[in-house]
């Protein structure tokens, strides 16, 4: 008989805090370990490194992790923010904009466009939801 596995989602809120990023990573390897999906760790915890980085450094308030199971065993990354901001390079229609190789920042959100096979924006009330797709 086949085993239906339901779909599943976390989220996980997180206060303004320095270790507040690597605590959600944590979380990531561990609900990614459970749900059978530790090939995914690399990618996804690079992507949600990135994601969280984003809005702890350009928010001043909470933020919040979302994973989520998608179809054909892959995973939806989302990161919640304040800032209603959509960041450059991100938007529908973006270009890729590679910074210059002396600039200190901005490579975070190409890198993830780049690990991510789909990623997009949400526009919520009270901020907005940066996602990506592993898999």
């Amino acid at each position: 008989m086949p085993t239906v596995n339901p779909p599943w989602s976390y989220v996980l809120q997180l206060p303004h805090d320095p270790r507040a990023p690597r605590i959600a990573r944590v979380t990531l390897r561990t609900v990614l370990g459970a749900h059978g999906l530790a090939e995914l760790v690399p990618t996804a915890e690079l992507v949600a490194a990135e994601l969280l980085a984003n809005a702890h450094v350009h928010t001043t308030g909470p933020y919040a992790l979302r994973l989520r199971a998608a179809e054909d065993g892959r995973l939806r990354i989302g990161v919640w923010d304040t800032d209603p901001r959509v960041p450059p390079g991100f938007g529908e229609g973006a270009p890729l904009d590679v910074p210059p190789d002396e600039a200190e920042n901005g490579r975070g959100l190409p890198l993830v466009r780049a690990c991510a096979s789909s990623w997009g924006v949400g526009a919520l009330t009270g901020g907005k939801v940066l996602w990506a797709e592993c898999g």
